[in-house]
C-alpha cells in the first residue's frame, strides 16, 4: 500500500486537476473531498509517527529489563507489543521493546526474561521483517537455561498451519533449554479473548498490577449466591469457595479449564469518600457502558485518576456525565472455574490478597469482602481451549496448588461423570489441618475409583515432600509409568514458584526432548497464573 505521505500527495495533485475541469457548483464539493482525505491521510501519518517514536522510546538498555521482540506483517503485532511494554513499563517494570529484526544470539543469551509477539504469514512463514532472524538463529545452538519466556502468537485458523511461527519459535526455544513461564497464547483472527489472556500474563508477571483492558468489557449479569470461607486458622491469606447464578436465569454453556473473567468494582465507602470529595451527589443519573444508571454505581467501576487529576476536576467542576466518560473502565480479573453447568452454578475458589500497606487486591476484595451476598457480579466466561479435558479416556495426571485446585477440581468432575476413572492428583498447600481444599469431596472421589491416588505435599507441616514440584520428584518412577501408559499432565496454579518448579522437576523425571513432545501431543498443558 502506498504511504500516507504519498496518497495524501498524489490526492492533492490529482484533485487539482479534477478540480479544473468541474462546473463551479462541484468544485465545492469536490474540493472539500480531496481536503478531508488529505487530513485524514496526515492524520494517519501523525498516528504512525507518534507509534514509531513510542517505540523507539521504549528501544534502550536498562540491566534486568524484560526483553518484548515483536515479528509484525502488518503492524498489529508491532501495535500488540507496544502495548505490552507499555503495561508493564506502567507496573514498573524496565522494558525493552524491539523488533526481532534487531534480536540476536548475544543478546539472547544475556537476556533473563523475554516477550515475543509474533504473526505468521502465508502459510506458516514467518513476517518479511523476522526472515533473517529465522535464517540467523533458528539453526543455531546456543544455550538458553537462564532465559524464562512467554509468546503471544498471531495467526489466522482458516490456514491450515496456523500461528506455526510462533510454535516454530516456541519449538527452538525449548530444544536450547530455555524455560516456558507459561503456555503460548494462540490469536485467531485479533480474538479479543486470547489478548484479554495474554493480559492476565502480564498482570502476574508485573506482582498483580491492574492493566487496564485493551478493548471496552462486555459482562454479563450474575448473583453472588454463596460465600464460604475454606481456610479459617490458616498461615495464608483467606480463600473462598463462591458461587455464582446468572440474573437472567439461564445458564450459559462452558466446559471444564474455561475461565471467569469478573468486572469488579471498588469498595462501596471508597466510592462514597471519593464523591463526598468531588461535592457530588452520588444518585445523579448518568450513563455508562451503555445503560443508564447512578453516578454512584458507574464511579464504581471506573479507574481512579491520580490526585493532582481529581483535585483539577473539583476546581473545574466536571459536570458527572463527564467525569464518568473521562475515566477507563476497571480491568477484569481471570479465575479457573471450579465447576460445570450441570452443578446449577458457576463456582470459583479464590484468595483474597493483602497488599504491603493493608489494602486488599482489586478483584479479590471485591469477590471475597466488599460484595454482599445477593449482589450483581460482572462475569464473562472465555473459552480456554488448551485446557479443555483430554477427548479420550486416557490417565490424567493433574498437577496443581493453592486456589489453582478450582481448575482440578473441574477437570475431575468433568472425569467422574464421564466414567474415567484412571486420575491422579498432585496437590500443594499449606497445612493439612487448615488447607484441605474440598477434602470431602476428594475422598468421596477416591472412594468411588474416580481418583485412583491422591498425593499431597503441606509446606509448614514438615516431613513428606515440602512442594507439590517435590512429590512429583518422589514419585517419578510412577509418573514415568503413566506417561508410557498413555498418560497427559495437566498443570494449575501459581506461576511464580509453582509452575517454573513443575516443569523443571518434569525435565528431570522425563527428559526435555519427552516433555516437548508431550505438549506438541497437547498431553502436558497448564493454566497458570
Amino acid at each position: 500500500m502506498l504511504s500516507a505521505i504519498t496518497g495524501a500527495s498524489w490526492l492533492a495533485v490529482a484533485g487539482g486537476v479534477a478540480l479544473s475541469v468541474l462546473g463551479p457548483s462541484r468544485m465545492a464539493m469536490a474540493a472539500g473531498v480531496v481536503a478531508a482525505y488529505v487530513g485524514f491521510c496526515s492524520a494517519v501519518v501523525a498516528h504512525h509517527r507518534q507509534r514509531r517514536a513510542r517505540v523507539a522510546a521504549l528501544a534502550g538498555t536498562e540491566a534486568g529489563a524484560t526483553l518484548i521482540a515483536y515479528a509484525s506483517q502488518t503492524g498489529f503485532a508491532e501495535q500488540l507489543a507496544l502495548q505490552t511494554a507499555t503495561a508493564l513499563q506502567g507496573a514498573g517494570m524496565p522494558v525493552q521493546l524491539l523488533s526481532l529484526a534487531d534480536v540476536d544470539a548475544r543478546r539472547l543469551r544475556a537476556c533473563r526474561q523475554a516477550l515475543f509477539v509474533v504473526s505468521t504469514t502465508g502459510e506458516g512463514d514467518a513476517p518479511d521483517s523476522a526472515s533473517g532472524f529465522a535464517r540467523r538463529l533458528l539453526g543455531g545452538a546456543d544455550c538458553l537455561q537462564q532465559l524464562r519466556y512467554g509468546i503471544l502468537a498471531l495467526g489466522d485458523s482458516s490456514y491450515a498451519r496456523f500461528c506455526a511461527f510462533g510454535h516454530t519459535l516456541e519449538s527452538w526455544l525449548q530444544r536450547h533449554r530455555a524455560q516456558p513461564l507459561f503456555d503460548l497464547v494462540e490469536v485467531d483472527n485479533g480474538d479479543a479473548g486470547a489478548l484479554r489472556h495474554w493480559q492476565n500474563h502480564l498482570s502476574a508477571l508485573s506482582g498483580g498490577a491492574e492493566i487496564a483492558d485493551w478493548e471496552r468489557p462486555r459482562y454479563g449479569s450474575w448473583q453472588l449466591a454463596q460465600r464460604h470461607h475454606l481456610n479459617p486458622g490458616s498461615q495464608g491469606a483467606p480463600a473462598f469457595h463462591l458461587a455464582l447464578a446468572p440474573q437472567d436465569g439461564g445458564m450459559p454453556d462452558w466446559q471444564a479449564g474455561d475461565i471467569a473473567e469478573i468486572g469488579p468494582c471498588h469498595a462501596p465507602a471508597d466510592v462514597d469518600r471519593l464523591l463526598a470529595r468531588l461535592g457530588l451527589d452520588g444518585t445523579t443519573p448518568v450513563r455508562c457502558d451503555g445503560h443508564d444508571t447512578t453516578l454512584t454505581e458507574a464511579m464504581a467501576t471506573r479507574m481512579p485518576l491520580p490526585e493532582p487529576h481529581f483535585t483539577a476536576m473539583q476546581g473545574q467542576g466536571l459536570p458527572p456525565q463527564q467525569l464518568v466518560d473521562a475515566l477507563s473502565p476497571l480491568p477484569h480479573r481471570e479465575y479457573s472455574i471450579a465447576s460445570l453447568p450441570q452443578d446449577g452454578q458457576l463456582e470459583l475458589l479464590v484468595r483474597r490478597t493483602c497488599h504491603d500497606d493493608g489494602r486488599l487486591g482489586l478483584t479479590s476484595g471485591w469477590l471475597t469482602e466488599h460484595a454482599a451476598v445477593g449482589a450483581r457480579i460482572a462475569l464473562r466466561i472465555r473459552t480456554n481451549r488448551s485446557f479443555h479435558p483430554p477427548a479420550d479416556d486416557r490417565p490424567l495426571i493433574l498437577v496443581g496448588n493453592g486456589t489453582g485446585l478450582a481448575g482440578l477440581r473441574a477437570q475431575l468432575k468433568a472425569r467422574a461423570m464421564a466414567r474415567q476413572h484412571r486420575n491422579w492428583l498432585l496437590f500443594g498447600e499449606r497445612s493439612a489441618l487448615h488447607d484441605a481444599f474440598y477434602a470431602e469431596e476428594l475422598a468421596a472421589w477416591q472412594a468411588d475409583g474416580t481418583l485412583q491416588r491422591v498425593d499431597h505435599a503441606w509446606s509448614r507441616d514438615g516431613g513428606g515432600p515440602r512442594y507439590v514440584q517435590d512429590a512429583l520428584r518422589a514419585q517419578g518412577d510412577t509418573v514415568r509409568q503413566w506417561v508410557t501408559d498413555g498418560a497427559a499432565i495437566y498443570v494449575c496454579g501459581s506461576l511464580q514458584g509453582m509452575a517454573g518448579g513443575v516443569h523443571d522437576a518434569l525435565v528431570e523425571i522425563l527428559g526435555e526432548d519427552a516433555l516437548r513432545r508431550l505438549a506438541d501431543e497437547g498431553r502436558y498443558r497448564r493454566d497458570v497464573y
